[in-house]
């Protein structure tokens, strides 16, 4: 299963791209997309639109993971936050790309054992797990934890139904829903 874990952002916005193989996890790539400030906000949510899609045609990912909302102190900031969500989650839509999200403190949690840790900390758990030379952009490593995230929970779900156990509600991935 491949996975595109996506951390989004108005400004930048990190993916991941992991790779289940059995009950191996790779990382196969990762970036940030730097948004171009200058334009007008619209503009802003069209270059979103138009470099995910290259991601998503060059990538060509099973699954998506994103990471929901949270709140923020600022609620400009979070309106804007909530628009490149939009804009995400009708891509990978569009795309055809199946979509789950979850909340950053169980992201965090899953990586590095508690909600509340510090994005250094998530990039250098990231980094050491998946082996990779260098630590990623923060965004990234967000992106990759989400994607990671996202192969422990279906992994998880995916044991309890091959044992013939019931899934618990909270042991599946939550969907976006669209429409």
């Amino acid at each position: 299963m491949r996975v595109l874990g996506i951390d989004p952002g108005s400004r930048h916005l990190g993916w991941g791209l992991l790779v289940r193989q059995g009950t191996r996890i790779e990382h196969v790539a990762h970036g940030v997309i730097d948004i171009d400030t200058s334009g007008t906000f619209a503009a802003r949510l069209v270059e979103i639109d138009d470099e995910l899609g290259k991601v998503i045609a060059s990538h060509a990912p099973d699954a998506a993971a994103v990471e929901s909302l949270f709140f923020a102190k600022d609620a400009q900031s979070a309106a804007k936050l909530g628009h490149a969500r939009g804009v995400v989650l009708l891509r990978l839509a569009r795309a055809g790309v199946p979509i789950s999200e979850y909340p950053p403190a169980l992201v965090k949690r899953t990586i590095v054992g508690r909600g509340a840790a510090e994005k250094a900390q998530v990039a250098q758990v990231m980094t050491a797990v998946l082996r990779l030379a260098a630590p990623p952009r923060p965004d990234a490593a967000d992106a990759l934890a989400i994607a990671m995230t996202h192969l422990s929970a279906a992994g998880f779900a995916a044991a309890l139904a091959a044992s013939g156990a019931p899934v618990p509600r909270r042991a599946r991935p939550r969907r976006a829903r669209l429409g």
